[in-house]
């Protein structure tokens, strides 16, 4: 590791920290429906939007109606996306001439769309037409992430409110997040791609000669708007096959760099918004500080490993110092690889700009364990923010059991049918990851999709059903996803792992809502201070970790153990 590598790293998250307080301020006031600089461009359309789907605003909702909508409009946009696959060939915008979906890849595309999962078992230049890919796939990564800002909201008011019957209107916090957040943000990202040189055409290919004379046919498309919203969302669903590695998506280090601003941005801002809303912006930054404690340790960690290399290579005359290259872009290296890495699987963006499957067994682990600790790190646009709160709520009761204290957020008590929520919410990673793990570990058909045998191989199944899970949608590579086994069961854990997490965390935002908010007492917990960051760390580490270390042991710590003996399994 070198000093100009730790400094790219601290640059990147020092940019990240410049917009927390602005932008989660701004975000505070749109979502309290205050005037913002953009209300007088952006307030006609949205009062439009509310006139034309009958919408009143100021009509809000419970936990139940508002979970309710949320569910009946991702199935809508489910079935919508679903179809265009199906059909892709007979819309226009397909210079390319491709035909339909098969049905089964089609169901998994849809769902991992919807779900801002964004995984994909296939290659979007040899498959998704131009139409595809935007109305399609770019429509559904602003609304997905839209979704997940309106639930982030919704679960903040429960704490904000005393004795609310209802957290908000699920119509109007979507159509803001999409129309005052994701829309302008979008936008600024995707010209600031484009002069970086991302193409933006609505042509399929150019020819080209190489240096050598011969001929080439690139594809092409509109790839800068694809790529802004996959960040800014933190969707992840790649334009190319190789998503952020190819260099039409990330050519050069200052696209890299945006990339990863982009990603991190708005859900680090979250829990600002958060504190700004529940009126003790200190709260907010609690949060994060726990965030970035894990994430920044998940960086350093897969920096070491992949800046020390394999030791075996050194037996074969290769200079070490390079670290381990296999799977990277020279053009980025092996320290913003590893960033890139920990970013990506820190939050629920399935973007990469290296190959996982080509990392140091305990490189390649830091992702794997990102994901199982709940995306959390800061997590997706939304989902991040009411993950953590849900542990934050797990923390406050632990305390409460070890110092004898009332459990209480944010004044609001913590009792026996939050915590049977926040449990139901926390196991359904395990249940899924394990479970479907397990199955894929012991069926032959399921075995023939893995490039590789021993703990490597269940290394690549574990990621599969952990980024399919956790809504991340990075891949291990090394595993033949497009068969009908890993399309249904991976869709299926998309499924759980994003609607079967957000409905108990939905009852426990209409259960906290509707509680009287307390004045903090001598007796209160504080939850802003040093001690409830280092409480809320161990909780996640603990509750979201430990249940994971027997499977990890069987694969990238006994890979990495082979690794230093010079042998292979």
């Amino acid at each position: 590791m070198t000093a100009i590598g730790w400094l790219q790293i601290g640059i990147l998250f020092a940019l990240v920290l410049v917009c927390v307080k602005p932008l989660g301020g701004y975000m505070a006031r749109v979502f309290q429906g205050e005037r913002t600089p953009l209300t007088i461009v952006l307030g006609p359309i949205e009062r439009g939007f509310y006139r034309l789907a009958g919408v009143d605003p100021a009509k809000e909702q419970g936990w139940f109606a508002y979970t309710v909508a949320m569910i009946v409009f991702n199935a809508a946009g489910f079935l919508l996306l679903y179809l265009i696959l199906r059909l892709q060939g007979f819309f226009p915008l397909n210079p390319q001439g491709f035909s339909a979906v098969a049905p089964d890849l089609a169901f998994n595309t849809a769902i991992s769309f919807v779900t801002n999962t964004n995984w994909q078992a296939y290659g979007g230049e040899t498959t998704m037409s131009h139409f595809a890919q935007m109305t399609g796939l770019t429509v559904q990564n602003f609304l997905s992430a839209a979704t997940g800002i309106a639930l982030a909201i919704a679960f903040v008011r429960a704490f904000a409110r005393s004795g609310a019957a209802y957290v908000g209107n699920f119509w109007v916090d979507m159509t803001r997040a999409t129309l005052y957040v994701l829309l302008p943000f979008s936008v600024i990202v995707a010209l600031a791609f484009v002069a970086s040189g991302l193409p933006q055409t609505l042509l399929a290919s150019v020819d080209v000669k190489t240096l050598e004379g011969a001929a080439q046919t690139i594809a092409i498309g509109p790839v800068a708007s694809q790529e802004a919203i996959k960040q800014l969302g933190t969707n992840g669903g790649g334009f190319f096959n190789v998503n952020s590695a190819h260099p039409f998506e990330n050519p050069n280090a200052i696209s890299n760099l945006i990339s990863i601003w982009a990603m991190l941005a708005i859900s680090a801002s979250l829990p600002y918004t958060f504190g700004k809303m529940a009126g003790d912006t200190r709260q907010g930054w609690a949060l994060l500080l726990a965030m970035l404690v894990i994430l920044v340790a998940g960086v350093g960690i897969a920096y070491w490993a992949e800046a020390g290399g394999n030791p075996a290579f050194a037996a074969f005359g290769i200079d070490p110092s390079s670290g381990n290259l296999e799977g990277k872009e020279v053009r980025f290296g092996v320290v913003m690889s590893a960033l890139y890495a920990a970013v990506t699987t820190g939050l629920s963006c399935g973007a990469v700009n290296a190959m996982h499957d080509s990392f140091t067994p305990l490189a390649g682990m830091i992702p794997l364990i990102m994901i199982k600790l709940g995306e959390v790190l800061p997590g997706g646009v939304g989902s991040g923010l009411y993950g953590m709160l849900i542990f934050a709520i797990l923390a406050v009761f632990i305390a409460g059991l070890m110092v004898g204290r009332t459990p209480e957020y944010l004044g609001k008590k913590i009792e026996a049918r939050e915590m049977k929520l926040a449990m139901f919410a926390v196991l359904i990673l395990p249940l899924c990851i394990l479970g479907f793990s397990a199955a894929a570990a012991n069926l032959p058909f399921a075995l023939e999709s893995l490039a590789n045998n021993g703990p490597h191989g269940l290394s690549e199944i574990l990621y599969a059903y952990s980024s399919a899970t956790g809504n991340n949608g990075s891949a291990f590579a090394g595993l033949s996803a497009n068969t009908k086994w890993y399309n249904t069961t991976l869709g299926i854990s998309m499924l759980l792992g994003r609607f079967a997490y957000i409905v108990p965390m939905m009852a426990i935002a209409g259960s906290l809502a509707a509680k009287k908010r307390s004045p903090a007492s001598a007796g209160t917990f504080p939850t802003h201070t040093p001690l409830f960051v280092g409480l809320l760390i161990g909780v996640i580490l603990i509750v979201g970790g430990l249940q994971f270390f027997p499977a990890l042991a069987l694969g990238p710590i006994v890979e990495h153990l082979l690794m230093l003996a010079g042998k292979t399994f």
